[in-house]
């Protein structure tokens, strides 16, 4: 049985807690799915975590505890405030080149009978001024759920990654090898030799363009690419333009050194909606294949 004074002190305090979390004019900006999921303290943090991500999800609250509690995708105590912003329906860019530092995976469903996602706000994040993070929230935004077909979806996008790597890229004897992640032990997950010359560069891009056949052979339509290579990236959605304008050869007037295996991806890249993402780090241990490089 608790004394008189203790249950005061014990009162005392989570009024004081909460008072101080609800400090008039004051709002957390929670992001479940975005660049960089977490609580900030301002609105344009937040905004630039979630502007042009797919299908984001964020809210504001008067509270950091049921901020973050809305992170962790758990009950909050109270309701959201949303009285500067009001609920909306995003749409999948079709190709967002801009670079991520963080890599969220989005939750697994069928793809052919997926309703999109409503709960959106008009407020989003930035890393700079970020409220103290928790583990269990960090680790919370890398948990998934997996769909009947294995894959894992953004939206109705299913998500893949890619990557390319080249053991003694650019000397005599190098070997190079691709690979492509659709998730654990999925049947479609690829680590073999590269074909041709062997070069990193190589590697990135028909690791990209590996990605891009199988979705056409799953009949997948959607696709949010991940991949570490700006190169490639840059490459099919800014480049090639101009190089297709000057009849595949550069501004300079020089010959385009990756040009077959960029006219191979783009015409892929044409045939389907692709949103890619550049990463720098992973977020779970499983994120991408180690490569099996064969003599």
């Amino acid at each position: 049985m608790f004394r008189l004074p203790v249950l005061y002190s014990i009162i005392h305090r989570e009024v004081c807690i909460g008072t101080e979390e609800m400090v008039k004019g004051k709002f957390f900006y929670a992001v479940r799915k975005g660049f960089n999921p977490g609580v900030y303290q301002t609105w344009d943090e937040c905004k630039s975590q979630v502007d042009k991500f797919p299908y984001a999800s964020y809210k504001k609250f008067a509270a950091e505890k049921d901020a973050w509690a809305f992170v962790r995708g758990k009950a909050t105590s109270i309701t959201p405030d949303v009285s500067e912003g009001t609920s909306y329906e995003a749409t999948l860019p079709r190709r967002a080149p801009e670079a991520l530092e963080y890599i969220p995976i989005g939750q697994k469903r069928h793809y052919n009978h997926v309703e999109e996602e409503k709960e959106k706000e008009k407020e989003v994040v930035s890393p700079a001024k970020r409220a103290k993070p928790s583990q269990e929230a960090s680790q919370d935004s890398c948990a998934s759920s997996k769909s009947s077909d294995g894959f894992t979806y953004m939206g109705d996008a299913v998500v893949v990654y890619t990557d390319g790597c080249c053991s003694g890229n650019g000397k005599p004897g190098a070997r190079a090898g691709i690979g492509v992640y659709w998730g654990r032990d999925h049947p479609l997950n690829v680590a073999e030799p590269l074909d041709g010359r062997q070069t990193n560069q190589r590697a990135e891009l028909q690791a990209a363009c590996k990605a891009l056949e199988q979705a056409k052979e799953m009949d997948i339509k959607k696709l949010v690419l991940y991949t570490d290579s700006k190169f490639t990236i840059n490459g099919v959605t800014s480049w090639v333009k101009n190089w297709k304008l000057n009849n595949w050869r550069l501004k300079s007037g020089g010959p385009i050194i990756n040009k077959e295996d960029f006219e191979k991806l783009d015409k892929l890249n044409e045939e389907l909606e692709v949103v890619w993402v550049n990463i720098n780090d992973a977020c779970c241990s499983t994120y991408l294949l180690i490569f099996s490089l064969q003599v």
